[in-house]
Order: C-alpha cells, then structure tokens, then sequence
C-alpha cells in the first residue's frame, strides 16, 4: 500500500489547482454551516446565561395605578413565584448641544436591587443610592451615542415638572436587549434612551406612592403561562391593566428570537447548495481521473493489487481534498462565526459575548462534507474498480458522431469552423454542458442574495417612512386628549400640517386564533390638502394609496360592501387570523373600560412593519364611548423652525414625546450597514468560490478531455488563439447561459428566504433592482475570466508531440 500512497500524493500534486477549487467550493458550505450555527449557539446560550444572572422576568404587564397590596393577590395566583412591582414613565430628556427631541423610559430601581427582577448590568459607575432624588443609571447605548460619563447631567419632564438629573453610571438591561422606542420598530440611540431612578423619588413625582404601574412575574417551572396571565388580567383589569404578556412575547425577546430563526434558515439552506455543487465537481473530476487512468488501473489489478484496494486508494483521492476544504471551511467559519457574534453583541446590547464552537458542530462538518464526497464519488469509484483488467487496458468507446442540429437546419455554412466545433461538442454532451451551466447559476444565485437583502431593506423604509407615515414629528400625549389640542400646535410656527390619531392596545381574535397589536383610529382626511390624503396613507395591495374620503376603501380592494365603520387590517395579519374581508373581528380592547368589541373587517392594506389594526378615529372614539378624543398627532414642520418647534413642544406637560422621523432611519442605516456589508462580503467571497471551483474544473478537466484533439488540430495548422477559441468559447457559452438561469434561480431563493423570514414583526419584500443582476453577473463573468487565464497558460505550453502520442 506504500506505493499507492506515494502515488496519491503524485497526483494531489498534478491535479493541486483542481483540487484548490474543489476545497474552495465545500470550505464555503462548511463555513456557512460553521459560521452560521455557531453563532447561533453563542447567541442563544449568551441569551440565556444573560436571562438566568439577571433574573429575566416570565411575565409583565403594565396598568394605570394599583396598590402595593394587591402584590399578595398576586403572589397567590398558583405557578407565580417571584413578584416584582415598578413605576414607570415615558419622558422627554434635554442634553447640552442636542437639538433633536429624546425620549427615554425612566424605571424605578428598588433599593435590595440584587434581589429584583430584570436585574441591570453595570458597566460603569456605581448603583443609586436609596432616597437619591437626582441620581439615574442610563443605557450604555444612550450613553455612548451622546458621550455622556458619570457626573455628566441631563434634563428630564417628569409629570410636567422640569428636574435636572445626574448620571451615576451607566447599564445594560436583559430587558432592553433590542432597545427601541415605542411604536418604532428599529434602535435610534441618539433619540431612545432608557434610565433607572430610585422608587421613592419617582414615585413620588406621579403620586405612587404604596402605589405601581408596572408588574412583572417568573414562574415556577410547572406553571401554565397562560393561566397565570389569565388570572393576572382579571385582578389588573379594575386598576387600568392593558393586557399581561409572556416573555416569548416581550417585544426585545420577539427581535431576538426573530434573528436567531434568520440564523438557523441561513445553516440549512446555504450549506445544501454548496455542498451539493461540490458533489457534483467531485463526481465530473473523479470520474474524468478514472478514465485517465483505465490502464493504470488494469496493470495495478495484473499486479496483484485487489478491487478493495483500488477503491480504497481513490477513496483516499477524494478525502484528501475533502478534508482540505472540510479544515479550510472550519476554521473559516469559526473566524466569520466569532466576527458575526461580536456584531450582533453590539446589535443587540449585550454585556458579553460568550463565542462558542462545539465540538458536536465540528463532527457535523465532517460528516457532512464526507458525505457529499461519499455520495459523489462512490458509485464511480467502485465501477472503475471492478472492472476487469483486459477491459480496462483498452481505451473508451469512441464518440459516436451524428449530423448536430445545425447541421440538420443547413446552418453550417453560416459559422466558421471552430464554432461549428463547439456547438458540435456540446450537441453530443448535453448533460455535461447542464451540469455545468446548473454549477455556475448556482453561484450566480448566492451572489443576489446579499444584493437582495440591501435593496429589501431600502424598499421597507421607502414604503414605511415615505409613501405611508409621511410626518416629521410624532407627538405622543400623556393620557387621550381632546381633539382641540391640536389647534395650540398648530398655531405654532412653522407647523404645515397637523393629523391626530387615536391608538389603543387590543386583543384581536378570530376563530381560536389572536393577536395584541394597536388598534388605531385615523382621521378621515386629516389636514391633507386636496390632493393628497394626510400625513398618514394606508397603501393597498399594489401599495398605492387608498384615497377614498369616507375612509371606506371598499372600491380600491375589490371587497364586499359591508359597513363603512369596519376595520382594515395588514394583509399578514388577516393571514395570521385566516380571516378574509366579511368576517367580524372581535376585539378585547385593553385600556379603559376595556369594552369588548365586534367590527366586520371590510379589507386588507399592506404594511412590512408590525401587524396593525385601523378605522376612522370618530368610530373608535364612538366605540370607547370617550368623546372626540386622540392619543397624539403627526406633524409636516417646516426645517427652518424645526428645532424651535421641538424644544416648545417638550416644555408641554401634556406632551410625553416627541420623536423625529429623519433621525429615526438615519440611526437605522447607521445599524444596518455594518451587518449589510458584512453578509455581502460573506456571499461575495462564497459565490466567487463556487464560480471559480465549477468554471475552474470544467476547464481543465475538459483540456486534459480534449487535448489529443487540441493537439491534432495545432498540426493541422489551427493557430494558438484559434484552438484556445474551441475550448474557451465553449465555456464562455457555458457561462452566458448560466446566468440567466442563475437569475432565475437567485430569484427563488430570494423569495424563498422572504418567507422563512416574515414574522409578525416585519416582512421583507422581494425587491431585485438591476445593480442586484448587474452584481452577480460581474462576479461569474470575472470568475470565468480568472479560470480562463490559468488555463490558456496551459494551452501556451500544450505539448503536441506527446499529445498525439497518447493512447485516446
């Protein structure tokens, strides 16, 4: 067996670019796998370890004001067992040098902190002291997007009242993984910040004292979740409660949990392709080494060498180069898993980042890329070496040359020669040619998808920011207030247009299916002019405006005309309830009287954020029997009067914030772009990867195929750049038949990933703009144009003396 080894190695180095390519294209799948699992692991179990130091809570829900005492109440609903009551507030927050409007929560922070719920972590600085009246912690992220340090002051509007604080340190909060402001949907630092006070003096500011606004469980590990919030909403329901919720459903928890399921899809459709693509490059290589080596075959069985043994030597071949791209692809992925891991710890506001690489995913790699290599290569390995020795030494069955379909047509005489000779070639080897243009789309396909994902997230925003909420500002008022408000804002200089709106939580419900979502009540046409329909625009599905006056878009969205007081709901929503237009809608409003409500649906629109709910705002303030009331107002302000406009508004006490569209997507893009440019560099380097590996090896496997051929026609007297057309226009044909198909299949896949993706949370939409095309065609055409260079190398030092003397 020395000698066959020897000769592995004689050949791993005749064949060491092929095998490169080969290694290349499974090191991509095993990084993908690695990279993406990996991560996945060290996100989760960080999440946990964080959730479990830190006393995550199980359950939270929030109300207008109840006493201390029914904390025991609490305590005895069965499957509850630790109780932690809160105060807090929504606030709007002055800095020195910052114009821009700043909302925060502020948290009360009991004084026996170590034993509390949603414990924070402290980065820097120390905690509050007990009866500190001007003492807070602030989120780390808040604190570094405004360079604030422990000393540091800040001004915030408690309940009306203007009060100076003073930074003591800063923290992060299992709480506030993805910290977002209400109603928002992505982390604006410079806008949302989130600090904890100590009780006393906060619940003092608010008239809480024995008093609490907020409560939060966990529960005992036999414990029905549900149960206990069924029985938490009835004891809160007398004192304002809005509705309990689960942790699965605590809106920081649902982005995480969001991004860790993005995660796992990446880990198993990613590594299908390219290892599926390195199956095939295996087969076409091992398969063209076999019949290259018919006659070695046949004098090492003449030898003594037995079929077993043959088979196990080429088997070696194949596990060589494997476990090539197999240790390429580890360490590769280990490398962009823990580059991945400390993105999302930034992402995310995570204390740490516990990267972890199990040894179980290892063992994964391995066997699967063994497998592929398995499942590519045994069936001709085996074939090639049983076959007996007298067969072996003869050489392959000619050709059999039939007339090609151009010449059937009488087309021949319309191109030259060595064209005549590539579609000849490809006519008789059609499933070759599939295999390989199959090969190369499936590149040309990974590369659309980094692509696909930058212009679906611009279409998101485009869509939310620009053609549905089309406001500068957002104000927020502290309770409903009446419509009259709006004429003092609008007095105000620099104020164009102003829009009220009513919101509130409710659970919505068809059949046995749910959903707690806001429902809100728009203005028929607001302050819009006359020809256009206000700041806030529902789209339908075509996502053009519905511009109906009476707010009735039954002639827009084609459905029944059922009552013009029904509701419109996000498409996905009516998809998550399965409930189509005509049917009633019941609705457990959450807030107030909390009146339980049944409103026929009369249509759906499309939204890509969030699932909502929405009527005229007359009907739903009919519905809550509470006047002509709104819950805030959108404003079109003029730039110039921006900033003066702001800081007017967050003197109001009856004004809780006020938040800015402009920098709520600025601070989006800020966030989105590394993660972007990081996922569009991994899918630009693993495309190119099996670019190269498929165009690569179909070239060279197809010169060592051809090169008696070659060489007869260089005596003959065909010139250099004449023969190297006939092999290389082969495959430039190869390759401009693949992209298109690669087009088709990236659109696929792109769409088959906006659907694993869709959640409740947002929906990403299919948008392949022509730079998406542009891209991956540029990366397959430069991918070709590498292969072809290394092989005209290798056509300039053709030997044709040898050639002609080969036994093909």
């Amino acid at each position: 067996m020395r000698a066959l080894n020897l000769k592995i190695g004689r050949q791993l180095w005749g064949m060491r670019l092929q095998a490169l390519a080969i290694g290349l294209v499974i090191a991509s799948g095993v990084a993908i796998f690695i990279m993406s699992l990996s991560t996945y692991d060290s996100l989760f179990e960080t999440r946990e370890r964080y959730y479990r130091d830190h006393h995550f809570a199980d359950v939270f829900a929030d109300l207008k004001r109840a006493p201390l005492s029914l904390v025991q109440r609490i305590q005895a609903i069965p499957g509850v067992q630790t109780v932690q009551t809160r105060v807090i507030s929504y606030v709007n927050l002055s800095l020195k040098d910052h114009s821009k409007p700043i909302s925060a929560h502020l948290i009360s922070l009991d004084s026996s902190a170590s034993d509390e719920l949603n414990q924070l972590y402290l980065r820097q600085g120390r905690f509050i002291e007990d009866m500190a009246s001007t003492e807070v912690i602030v989120s780390e992220e808040f604190a570094r997007a405004h360079r604030l340090s422990t000393g540091d002051t800040l001004s915030a509007t408690i309940n009306g009242h203007r009060k100076t604080l003073t930074l003591v340190g800063t923290g992060l909060s299992p709480e506030y993984i993805y910290q977002i402001a209400p109603g928002a949907m992505f982390p604006d630092y410079q806008s949302y910040g989130v600090l904890w006070m100590a009780r006393a003096p906060l619940a003092s500011a608010y008239d809480m004292q024995g008093a609490f606004n907020n409560v939060t469980l966990t529960l005992s590990k036999q414990a029905n979740t549900q149960a206990v919030i069924d029985r938490l909403d009835t004891l809160l329901k007398p004192y304002g409660g809005q509705g309990a919720y689960a942790r699965k459903d605590q809106l920081s928890n649902r982005f995480l949990s969001a991004e860790l399921g993005q995660l796992k899809v990446m880990a198993h459709v990613f590594p299908i392709i390219f290892l599926g693509v390195a199956t095939f490059l295996l087969n076409v290589v091992i398969r063209r080494l076999m019949a290259l080596e018919r006659q070695q075959i046949a004098v090492l069985k003449a030898f003594g060498y037995s079929s077993w043994a043959l088979a196990v030597h080429y088997s070696k071949l194949v596990v060589l180069m494997v476990s090539l791209g197999t240790l390429l692809g580890i360490a590769l992925g280990a490398w962009m898993g823990h580059a991945m891991s400390q993105l999302y710890m930034d992402i995310y506001s995570l204390p740490y980042m516990h990267y972890q690489l199990k040894p179980i995913l290892i063992v994964w790699a391995v066997f699967i890329s063994l497998g592929a290599a398995v499942i590519g290569t045994i069936m001709v390995v085996t074939r090639a070496a049983q076959q007996p020795p007298a067969q072996a030494m003869h050489g392959q069955t000619p050709t059999l040359y039939r007339a090609t379909l151009i010449e059937r047509l009488g087309l021949q005489n319309s191109l030259s020669q060595p064209t005549r000779m590539i579609f000849r070639h490809l006519e008789r080897r059609p499933f070759k040619a599939l295999l390989t243009v199959l090969g190369i789309s499936m590149a040309c396909a990974i590369m659309m998808v980094g692509g696909f994902q930058e212009g679906a997230i611009n279409k998101m925003i485009e869509v939310h920011y620009t053609l549905s909420q089309r406001e500068d500002f957002k104000v927020l008022y502290t309770e409903p207030s009446a419509t009259t408000s709006l004429h003092s804002i609008k007095s105000l200089q620099g104020v164009q247009q102003i829009e009220g709106f009513r919101s509130v939580m409710a659970k919505v419900e068809f059949a046995h299916r749910h959903y707690t979502t806001a429902l809100t009540g728009l203005e028929h046409n607001g302050d819009a002019g006359q020809h256009n329909m206000g700041l806030f625009r529902l789209l339908d599905q075509h996502l053009n405006p519905i511009t109906s006056k009476t707010f009735n878009p039954l002639e827009t969205l084609q459905t029944p005309a059922i009552s013009a007081t029904g509701v419109i709901i996000t498409d996905h929503l009516a998809a998550w309830l399965h409930i189509k237009p005509g049917d009633m809608l019941t609705v457990y409003v959450l807030e107030g009287r909390r009146p339980t409500l049944q409103i026929p649906v009369i249509g759906t629109i499309k939204e890509y954020l969030g699932l909502n709910v929405y009527l005229p705002r007359h009907h739903l303030n009919r519905l809550l029997r509470e006047g002509d009331v709104i819950s805030g107002a959108r404003l079109k302000v003029d730039s110039e009067h921006q900033a003066q406009l702001i800081q007017t508004l967050k003197g109001w006490p009856k004004i809780v914030s006020v938040t800015e569209q402009s920098s709520a997507i600025k601070a989006f893009y800020q966030t989105m772009d590394d993660t972007i440019l990081f996922f569009t560099f991994i899918t630009t380097l693993l495309g190119a990867s099996i670019a190269f590996g498929v165009i690569y090896n179909s070239l060279r496997i197809a010169l060592s195929e051809r090169q008696h051929e070659l060489a007869s026609l260089r005596v003959l007297g065909f010139y250099k750049h004449e023969v190297a057309y006939i092999l290389l226009g082969e495959h430039a044909l190869l390759t401009l038949l693949a992209i298109p198909l690669g087009f088709l299949i990236g659109v696929g896949l792109c769409h088959y990933l906006a659907m694993q993706f869709a959640s409740d949370l947002y929906r990403i939409p299919l948008v392949l703009d022509a730079q998406v095309y542009a891209f991956a065609a540029l990366v397959v055409i430069g991918s070709s144009l590498l292969s072809a260079l290394l092989i005209w190398r290798n056509l300039s030092q053709l030997d044709m003396v040898k050639a002609l003397k080969a036994n093909e």
